[in-house]
């Protein structure tokens, strides 16, 4: 039980990291500081924006990549980082429908509304401005859009990998699997037990928030609630897989995406 109770405390310790945060401690200034400035991405969209109902009367949108050919009922939902549904997550988007062969019909969601972040400032009030009931609504709008019978995976980079794993947690039985890169995982295992996907955690030994401790919490806690889990832990920053950033380590990135993607298409094709 003690050990338990430490585990809960490193992990509560660490929320302030990609979630929602209405004062600056010193804490978060750090944090802050520690998501580079995205620099500029040559990027030629393949995609499209699309707009779908919500059940609060709203639209949700979404950056979508779907065959021109046939149907298919496999979807990956791309959460993206605290700066917005961006450049950079709308080529990844891209790079991961190409690498699923077009098999597969990728929606980058929108938590923020049609908000981008290209300052730290923005970034944070953007996040902080993100209400839970309406990100759920636009997951829900989002689910609804792929259909009841669609098969659906998920993907996201540090707030976007926290809001992964809730989006898998909604998507119950219809999950296919799930991708955190350094997001916040949840805490309770009331909150996992619907999540009938796999997991994979990609985290950062060198992250100061979202910490080894927190991955590996975050592990004994969807196995003791009989969750498959693969954690992996690279020696890297924070936001290490984004090559918008300074953070960005190549060697890294290369293996974590390939163990990402062969993770997806093992669900997924």
């Amino acid at each position: 039980m003690k050990k338990i109770g430490t585990l809960i405390l490193l992990m509560s310790l660490s929320l302030v990291a990609c979630q929602n945060t209405e004062t600056e401690s010193d804490s978060d200034q750090a944090f802050k500081e520690a998501h580079d400035i995205p620099k500029e991405i040559e990027f030629n969209a393949e995609g499209e924006m699309i707009t779908f109902a919500t059940a609060d009367e709203q639209e949700g949108a979404a950056y979508k990549l779907q065959s021109k050919e046939t149907e298919v009922d496999k979807y990956l939902f791309v959460i993206h980082e605290w700066w917005g549904l961006n450049d950079f997550v709308k080529r990844e988007s891209d790079r991961l429908y190409e690498s699923l062969n077009g098999e597969v019909t990728v929606m980058a969601l929108d938590l923020y509304d049609g908000n981008v972040a290209t300052t730290r400032d923005d970034a944070k009030k953007f996040m902080a401005g993100v209400s839970e009931e309406r990100a759920k609504m636009i997951i829900q709008g989002a689910i609804a859009e792929a259909g009841e019978f669609a098969e659906i995976a998920t993907i996201g980079w540090c707030f976007g990998g926290g809001w992964s794993l809730k989006t898998s947690i909604m998507a119950g039985e219809q999950g296919a699997g799930c991708v955190i890169y350094y997001g916040m995982p949840v805490t309770e295992a009331k909150d996992l037990a619907p999540i009938q996907s796999d997991i994979l955690g990609i985290f950062a030994e060198n992250d100061q928030w979202i910490t080894p401790e927190v991955a590996n919490a975050f592990e004994d806690l969807a196995k003791a609630t009989g969750k498959n889990i693969e954690n992996h832990i690279f020696k890297a920053n924070h936001a290490f897989a984004n090559p918008s950033g300074e953070s960005y380590n190549n060697e890294a990135a290369t293996e974590a995406n390939k163990i990402a993607l062969d993770f997806l298409k093992a669900r997924l094709l």
